[in-house]
Formats: C-alpha cells, structure tokens, sequence
C-alpha cells in the first residue's frame, strides 16, 4: 500500500540571522572529546585582506606561549554563566592582535536560566529541565570580547603546555571555522556609538559581543550555549542530533536577556537590516537540464553606516564568480553551511561581501553578482523543479522589493515567473507562452507590478488552460505526465471468474492497472478550483492583490506560492479517482484537494502581508490554510469539520517516545517545532493548531456578536462577520508589510464583541497566553447543574470543570439548553481555571445543557 502525505507550503522563510545562529555551530562531536568535524571546508574566496583575514579565523590554533592553569573561574557573558572549577585552558593565536578563541579541559559548569516560562518549557522537552545546569569536561570557545582578559586573575602558567597544545590544537583549527564568519563581520565593520545607539537607543551595550561555547556535557553530551548582542534574541543553546537517519539542530531555548528585552528589536537578517535591497535586475541563461548562469543587479540602500560586510543567502550549489559595487570588483566570501542547521536544509550557504571601506548610512550602491551552477533538478514527465537545491539569486531576505527578471531558455520548454510578462527582447518579439521560433533560444522578461517578497521561476514542457475570477485571468500550465518519482497505483480486480477446469480448486482474477494520471487532463478542473477561490477570498478579503495567476505543476508532495506564480505539486492535479487509487481516505483526499485554496490564499496571507519574524509565520500558514476551509465549509460543512477532527487528531499523536506531539510547544516557535524529537511538529502544529486557533477566534467573535445582537441562531454572512471584517481591515492597514501576531489580535480586538471581553478589557491578551502561546487541548464538563423556573425563563446554574490544561488557561465555553431536536444558544462561559461557576438564562422548561456541540473549541472528546 502506498502512502501519501501531500504537504503545503513549507518553504520556511527564515530570517538570515535565524540561519545564521544554527550555522555558527557544528554538526557532530564525539561523545568522549570535541571531535575535529567541523563545518564544510570553506569555498575559496576571492583573494584580498578579507580573504586572508577569514583564513586566518577559520584555521586558527592554539598558541603554546598562553597555557594556563584556571581554578574557580566565573565567567559571565550576559545570562550565559561559566564556572571552571579546576583544568587546563590554552588561547589561540592573535588574529589582527585579538584573541579569539580557547580550549578548556577539566572541571567545569554551565548555567542558563531562561526568563519566561515559554522558553523554559521549551529547554524541558530537549533536556528535561527547566534551567540548564550542566557539568563538563572538556569545551571550545570563541569570542570577540575580553574573555581572555576576565580570565587572567584566576589563571596562572600551566605545566605540559606542549604536550596540551599537541592534544588538543588539530580540533581547535577544525572547530574554528565554524565562528569564522561572524568574527569576520566584527574584524570588518566600525559603526561608530552614535550610529548604533540610533539603530538601538535602548540597549545597555553598544559594543558588538559575541561569545560561543560548544562543551561536551557530561550528561547531555555536546551542545552549544552562545551570546550575541547583534541578533534579535540574544542567547540560545542547541544541539545537533539525528534522528532517524537525519540531522536537526534542535534549539533548545532562544531569548533576549530580561535587562535588554526591549532593545535590539529589528532582526539581523543579515545583519540586523542595516541595509535593504531595494530593487533586483536579475538575467539568467538556463542551460539544461540542470545548469543555470546568471548576472543580478541589486540596488542597495544603506540604512547604518560602518557596517563592511554583507551578507547573502544562495544555493550552495550555485558558485559566484564575480561580485562589483558600482564597477569596481569587490571581495566575497562563500561560506558553506552546517550540517543539519535550517540554512544546509533549505539548500543554502551564505555569501559574504566585503566593501573596501565602512559604508555610510544613507548611501546608496549597485552590486553586481556573477554566479552559476547546476541548481535545477530533472523530475523527468517533462518537469523540472527550481529551487531544490536553495536560492536561485543572492537573496537578502523575504523583504518587498521591486523585481526585473530576464530568462533566456530553450524551445520547446514554457517558463512561468513572478511578476508580469512583458514582451521578450528577442528579435521574434514573442511572448513565453507561444515563442515564435520554436528551433531558437527564447526570451522573456518579467517585471513585478508592485514590491513584492521574493521571486521565483517554474519550467517545464506544459499544457496550459485558463480561467476567469472577474477581470482576474487563472493560468495552469501541467505536463502530460508525472515524474518519474511518483508512485504507481496499485491495479484493482474488475472482475472474479469461476474455473475453467473443475479440477482447478482457484479461481482465476482479471487485473487492471489504472492509466497512469495525467496533470494536463485536469488541469482545467485546477484552474477553475483557483479561480473560484479568487472570487471567494477577494469577496472576503479585498481583491486579488495582482494583475494575474499562474499555477504550475511542480514534482513532489510539497506546493509553493510566490506573488503571482504557485508551484502546485502533481498531487493535486490528480482526481478524486486517482487519489483513491493511492489509498488515501476522504479526508486526505480532501486535503490534497485543499492545496490548490491554500496556495490560492498565500496571495493574500505571505505574499501580501509577510510576518515579522520565525515567530510569527505561523499566522500566515494558518490564515491561508483557515481561508481554503472557510471554502470548504460553504460546499461540505461535514468535510470541514472532519478535516479540523483530523488536525487535532494529529496533535494527539505520539511521537517514538510516547509524547504527544501537542507537547512539541506552542505555534510561535516555528521552526524549531520540528526537530529530532518531533520532526513533524511544524506541520501539526503550525497548520494544525494554528487552524484550529483561527477557528475558535472566528466562531467565538461570531456567537459573541449574535449574543451582543440577540439576533437569531442563524449566522451571519462570512462577509459581514467581525472575524472577516478584521482580517479586511488588516489585509487593508498592512499591505507590504510585515506584521506580528500581536498585529493580529490587534485587528481582532478592534472588532471584538463585548460579550468576549474578559474581566471587563477589550483585550484578546488571555487568548494570546493561554491559547497562542499555550499547547493545551483541554476537555470540559459539567457539574451541579441546577434549573429553576422564573417566570417566564428558566435560570440555570453550575461548575464548569476545565480538565487537561494549565491552571491560568482561560477560554469561552459555548452552552446551549436542549429540548429534543431544538437547540438555544445561552452564552459563552469563560472557563477561568479548573472550575468556573456560572449562571445563565434559558428558554423556559428546558432541563438540559450542551457544551459546544458544534465543536468549536479545540478540546479533547
């Protein structure tokens, strides 16, 4: 039996800090010493004083002259606390007169206390405590402060410094690369105080500090612990780990110290977005079937000087050839990623460029990238797949900006960017769908109508259909055939025929082997399905945010929207019979059918409107999933709500270890949800939970509003409900922009009925901490229920219990009186704690009460 998990979009947009915190550790160590397996072997740069200076902090060992004996040494970097007990610690050599490094063999102890409660359930699930408290034996170190400094009154000159050295130096030059481009930023940038201090005016150190430990743990074995006052959240400790054949970077906890919780609030995306990219010219030749070359323009705007390098994300399987500002060549760096870190699993390293001199804020330059390499990969069914081996161009991070894409490519092939065709700049003058000189290169041009976050390109021998949404044209292009990858149907008995021969005591089977599916053949069917759901999220939301949409049919379970332009996996151009044929059951099937919606929202939600950081995403993921649900329920209300039973379903599943996958943490880790204890826990609980949290606003706000209203039990018009008012006026206050999930609840609040205000405040913040932020799926139940007659109602008392969650968990319950087929709404009781006393009043003579029998709230049967 096959089966199929079609998934959504999950093309992580991560922050280039995100990606870079993971990238400056490494992979694997030993469990008895610090192994030498350290990050890749750096590509190599470019020659020049950079390239030099990199090399030197990459293969840096240690210096014989400085081998100490430490005993009761505290050292602190912010919340990250040391204690060397008593051992052996040998500095490495001056780098540019700086010492940047040290190895530790002994006694020794870590302690990292993380502030909130979020973060420390977070370090219970990886090392089952709420405080990590860690002795160790041996560690490496590397820093750009006075560490070396801090440790001098404890230390003295050590016995066998050459034989220690000799132990211990070939590990120390293998793990130095790891911190080699983080030190390179700070060798080379020299913002002045006045500069930083306007970026961040409220942090307490304007000193760019960084301090790395990476420690054998005598019970947790090798993790990292860091501090690094340039990134958004400033400490975190990780470990690498794998898990069924697989390498994660499991981060344990991440946060800004509480002395500096308010400072630094931008995102270092590289580089805490000290500059932006205003507008990218990108030209590039394909040559199949995997090989691209290509030349970006990129027009940069400095946002604070002193800064010297900037940093890229690309493919590692792209090399860059040439990097110029404004025509003069200038150094870049290569700089491949860690095994297992988000960054190596997207398929990505990082590109350093490095200015001759300190950039000034306000100033303005164009830099030219020169790169090529074998990024394409070959589905076969006439499919390529872009972007499976990383960024296709030096992306800065998912920031609006302007896009002037040119692709030259070969005849026979259809290419779909984002952005608007205009006509190609070949002399037949043809447009990419229907090339002129089917035996020549063709070339099209792409130019995005507004700012938009990213671009992308599709390419493959496709069919293509249209459909219409109003003034909106629906495009989908889909192959013949499927790739080669796809699994094969199993063949289905037409027929069970009797023996021939009586003396046969079988009988005999006739088999059929389904045809094998063909996108091309529904691919009218998926251009109509995006159309209609245009036409229904523009009805809700505000219209379709550009001027067309393309669907490309794309290999694998995994789909994708862009601006304009949706990789669609062939999944869902199968049909119903065609999915069946997979054993997929009603409610996958719907699901793989939900995609097309899904994507068809991300137009709206991603694309549109971004988020803010990795906290943050799950916002868009579920508002795009909830908008493909909410089409969903006006044509199958007993398929939507299976479809929600199936999420929170998949929340109470148990991972290998019998912990249910709820307790992976809550939607706002994002990524880090998935990891080597829960390598689903981004799908289940981003889209699940996520889903399920949306769900409960809007049918909260709803029943709230009609209560407020005393109108009759029949719901209002998706329209006219405040839940779809609030997302219009979002979608309307936020276009191009990036918002946080207290943005969110923000646009909720402002319609919030005044039955769901809790203890008297318009304020969704009991929502945010013990829903949002919580990982609860509670159950509830009734108890000392009381009716009395009272003229011409009836009153009804009792406790409600809430069971299964945190004592401060707070939530509007739904109770309904009952009498035979007949239903009345009464209110909804906020459940504060485990017991919660409440009076209501319902419809004379009725003796019974339902809670939530529409299975609104996210709770357990």
């Amino acid at each position: 039996m096959t089966k199929v998990i079609v998934k959504f979009r999950s093309g992580f947009r991560f922050a280039v800090w995100l990606a870079l915190i993971p990238a400056t550790v490494t992979a694997a160590w030993s469990q008895e010493t610090v192994a030498s397996n350290a990050a890749p072997a750096a590509a190599q740069p470019t020659p020049g004083p950079a390239a030099t200076l990199y090399s030197q902090l990459s293969t840096v060992g240690l210096d014989e002259a400085r081998v100490y004996h430490v005993r009761d040494a505290p050292l602190n970097q912010s919340a990250v606390h040391l204690n060397f007990d008593n051992g052996t610690i040998a500095f490495t050599r001056d780098v540019a007169g700086k010492v940047t490094g040290a190895f530790f063999e002994g006694e020794g102890e870590v302690l990292l206390a993380p502030p909130t409660q979020l973060e420390r359930s977070s370090l219970v699930v990886f090392t089952g405590a709420a405080i990590l408290e860690e002795k160790f034996n041996t560690a490496y170190f590397r820093f750009n402060d006075d560490t070396f400094e801090q440790l001098q009154p404890f230390m003295k000159p050590a016995d066998a410094a050459k034989e220690f050295v000799s132990e211990w130096d070939e590990t120390a030059r293998n793990l130095a690369a790891v911190d080699a481009l983080r030190l390179l930023i700070t060798f080379t940038s020299s913002p002045s105080a006045d500069a930083r201090s306007r970026a961040y005016p409220e942090s307490e150190e304007l000193e760019d500090r960084f301090f790395h430990a990476r420690v054998q743990g005598r019970r947790l074995g090798p993790f990292d612990v860091l501090f690094d006052n340039m990134s958004p959240e400033q400490v975190w400790a990780g470990q690498a780990r794998t898990a069924d054949g697989n390498v994660y970077y499991d981060l344990w906890t991440s946060f800004m110290p509480v002395a500096n919780s308010r400072s630094m609030t931008g995102e270092i995306d590289a580089g805490h977005d000290y500059f932006s990219v205003l507008a990218y010219k990108v030209r590039t030749e394909i040559k199949l079937p995997k090989s691209i070359s290509a030349q970006a323009d990129l027009q940069i705007e400095v946002r604070q000087g002193g800064e010297r390098t900037l940093l890229f994300e690309l493919s590692r399987f792209l090399q860059v050839k040439q990097v110029t500002a404004d025509g003069h060549p200038v150094e870049f760096i290569h700089n491949p990623a860690v095994e297992g870190t988000q960054l190596a699993r997207r398929g990505n390293d990082l590109v350093a460029v490095v200015f001759p001199q300190p950039l000034r804020e306000g100033q303005h330059t164009n830099l030219r990238f020169v790169y090529e390499g074998d990024v394409l990969s070959e589905a076969g069914g006439g499919l390529l797949y872009v972007g499976a081996r990383g960024t296709w161009f030096p992306n800065r991070r998912f920031a609006m900006s302007n896009f002037d894409l040119e692709f030259h490519y070969p005849a026979g092939w259809t290419l779909l960017a984002t952005g608007t065709r205009v006509e190609d700049t070949s002399d037949a003058k043809a447009t990419v769908a229907e090339p002129a000189n089917p035996s020549g290169e063709q070339v099209s041009r792409w130019i995005s109508p507004r700012p938009i976050p990213v671009a992308g390109f599709n390419l493959g021998k496709y069919h293509k259909v249209s459909a219409h949404a109003g003034k909106v044209e629906v495009e989908a292009y889909a192959a013949a055939g499927v790739e080669e990858s796809f699994p094969k149907a199993q063949p289905d008995i037409i027929a069970t025929m009797p023996a021939l021969d009586p003396r046969q005591k079988r009988d005999a089977f006739v088999m059929s082997s389904p045809p094998p599916p063909s996108p091309a053949r529904n691919a009218q069917t998926v251009a109509d399905a995006s159309a209609q759901a245009v036409d229904f999220f523009s009805r809700l939301f505000g219209p379709y945010p550009y001027q067309n949409l393309a669907l490309t049919q794309n290999p694998g379970t995994m789909s994708q929207g862009w601006p304009g332009l949706v990789f669609l996996s062939s999944y869902a151009f199968l049909t119903n019979d065609e999915r069946a044929q997979l054993h997929m059951d009603e409610v996958e099937r719907t699901l793989s059918s939900m995609v097309v919606a899904h994507e068809t929202a991300h137009q709206w939600w991603g694309d549109l409107v971004g988020w803010d950081s990795y906290h943050d995403q799950w916002m868009v993921e579920a508002l795009a999933n909830y908008s493909s649900l909410m089409l969903l329920e006006t044509r199958d209300p007993r398929l939507f709500q299976e479809v929600l039973d199936k999420y929170r379903d998949n929340l109470l599943l148990k991972n290998h270890e019998g912990h249910q996958i709820m307790e992976a943490g809550p939607v706002t880790l994002g990524a880090r949800l998935s990891n080597s204890h829960y390598p689903d826990g981004y799908d289940a609980i981003s889209y699940g939970r996520g889903t399920w949290l949306l769900h409960m606003l809007r049918s909260m706000m709803r029943d709230a509003a009609a209560k407020a209203a005393k109108s009759s039990s029949h719901p209002p018009a998706p329209a006219d409900e405040p839940f779809i008012r609030a997302l219009r006026k979002l979608r309307e206050q936020s276009e191009g922009k990036e918002i946080t999930t207290r943005d969110l609840l923000a646009a909720f609040e402002a319609e919030l009925p005044r039955p769901l205000w809790h203890d008297g405040q318009k304020s969704l913040d009991w929502f945010y901490q013990g829903w949002i932020q919580g990982t609860a799926i509670p159950h509830y139940q009734l108890r000392d229920v009381k009716f009395s007659d009272a003229g011409g109602s009836t009153e009804v008392s009792g406790t409600l219990l809430q069971m299964d969650a945190p004592d401060p968990l707070v939530t509007p319950v739904p109770v309904y009186a009952v009498a035979g087929n007949r239903m009345a709404f009464l209110g909804s009781v906020f459940a504060d704690g485990p017991e919660t006393q409440f009076k209501l009043t319902a419809p004379r003579g009725m003796r019974k009460l339902a809670l939530d029998p529409n299975q609104t709230l996210l709770s357990r049967k």
